[in-house]
């Protein structure tokens, strides 16, 4: 089961090369497995037993059961679909020294810069096209090897190798070519959506690494991939929806897109995207509103986001007690500040989901002095009042171009939210039923 899942882990990174693609792959898997998607401008027709997800904004996905209308909560997990990377700008080309031909771009989340230099790189994204009279978003990957950020040579910056500091509007633009002729990257792109360039309107593109995903390690230990944060996490929660049995609540699988800028969009975790979806829900199967405030106060959200797993070069990174290793389980992720949801309710309740599936679960904080960024629980804790635990996969190098996990975790955590999804929470004066 193990190598099974993290084969076909690999198989999910290597095909979602921008968050457009992981959300339309998650999609396809679901329609797959026998779901029917579901549009907000539409009325919803739901019935007991019945699957469905919908998607917002191209790169937000929430799926949903319906075990039955006397539903008792709603057991949410959330992901994300993006990763840190480098955005296209609309008017790309950018000519330079020596006859080259450059892209304009521009960060997107808080990078690992100096990992984008000297390695094969591509885009991928959507892009809007005129179509028989109306607009149609269609997805685009340029696939092959077609950009470079070349690195300055050591003669020629001696303090290279002490931390020279890199500009993203001098340093990190990629090269594209020599000697072509304007517009060329803009008629490529047409070429890829399969328009000419006047039904081009607009794109959304992003920067990707080439280099597939895939095994390393003398016993193929460790898992090395680009967008490990968090699409390893996305589809571990992915393959425990599936793979859960129908329980008393109604199971709940988002992913939102827009994680890495702060989620304050109309498909991130701060819009209305995940309460949209329950209340419709509620609605859609004949509930009133006193029984949807009832099924909230019994719901709980697994916020899943990786984790910085204790790094084997700098252990003085890590807090002296409380670190990540990799293969050794699911992270649970605590915070003073609450940059984090966890609490000792929460971390109980998902401890006991992990212990009753055979899962190891370990506790990670940050250094004191050194606090972490944020994730998809207290945010969306703060449109939704529900009882949150904030997880995550051990890894190294995250939001570098290239990250390492661990090959084991995938599949623990899949074992966990197969459990989880099968499960439904209840808290009253006698404490916290599963």
């Amino acid at each position: 089961m193990e190598q099974e899942i993290t084969r076909r882990l690999l198989s999910f990174l290597d095909a979602s090369p921008s968050c457009y693609h992981a959300a339309a792959n998650v999609a396809d898997v679901l329609l797959k497995a026998g779901y029917t998607r579901l549009y907000e401008g539409e009325p919803w027709q739901l019935t007991e037993g019945g699957r469905y997800f919908v998607l917002r904004g191209g790169a937000s996905v929430i799926a949903f059961r319906v075990p039955r209308r006397d539903f008792r909560g709603f057991m949410i997990a959330a992901g994300h679909s993006d990763s840190p990377t480098f955005k296209v700008r609309e008017t790309a080309e950018l000519p330079a020294a020596g006859g080259c031909l450059r892209l304009s771009v521009e960060p997107y989340g808080g990078m690992v810069m100096r990992s984008w230099l000297d390695r094969p790189l591509s885009v991928a994204g959507r892009v809007v096209v005129r179509e028989e009279g109306r607009l149609a978003a269609r997805l685009v990957n340029v696939d092959r090897d077609l950009l470079v950020i070349p690195s300055v040579a050591i003669h020629m910056d001696r303090e290279v190798n002490k931390g020279t500091a890199l500009k993203a509007n001098v340093d990190m633009l990629p090269l594209f070519g020599m000697g072509k002729e304007p517009g060329a990257f803009r008629q490529l792109i047409a070429e890829e959506a399969g328009v000419t360039e006047e039904d081009l309107v607009s794109t959304d593109l992003f920067l990707y690494p080439r280099q597939a995903a895939t095994l390393t390690g003398g016993a193929e230990e460790f898992v090395a991939s680009s967008r490990l944060d968090d699409l390893q996490c996305v589809f571990g929660c992915l393959e425990g929806f599936l793979a859960a049995k129908d329980g008393e609540s109604v199971p709940v699988l988002a992913v939102f897109h827009n994680e890495e800028v702060g989620s304050g969009t109309r498909q991130g975790a701060d819009s209305t995207f995940l309460t949209d979806v329950l209340r419709r829900i509620n609605t859609a199967i004949g509930r009133t509103g006193e029984e949807y405030l009832t099924a909230v106060a019994n719901s709980f959200l697994v916020s899943a986001d990786n984790a910085h797993a204790i790094h084997p070069n700098h252990p003085e990174y890590a807090d002296g007690k409380e670190f990540p290793v990799l293969n050794s389980g699911v992270v649970v992720k605590y915070n003073a500040a609450q940059r984090y949801t966890t609490d000792a309710v929460s971390d109980a309740v998902f401890r006991q989901v992990c212990r009753e599936a055979g899962v190891p679960v370990q506790r990670y904080s940050n250094r004191a002095d050194l606090p972490g960024g944020s994730t998809l629980g207290n945010i969306s804790t703060a449109h939704l009042s529900v009882h949150s635990v904030d997880i995550g996969l051990p890894q190294l190098a995250m939001h570098a171009a290239y990250e390492v996990a661990g090959a084991k975790d995938t599949a623990y955590l899949a074992q966990a939210m197969t459990a989880y999804f099968g499960k439904s929470f209840r808290i009253g004066p006698e404490g916290v039923v599963l």
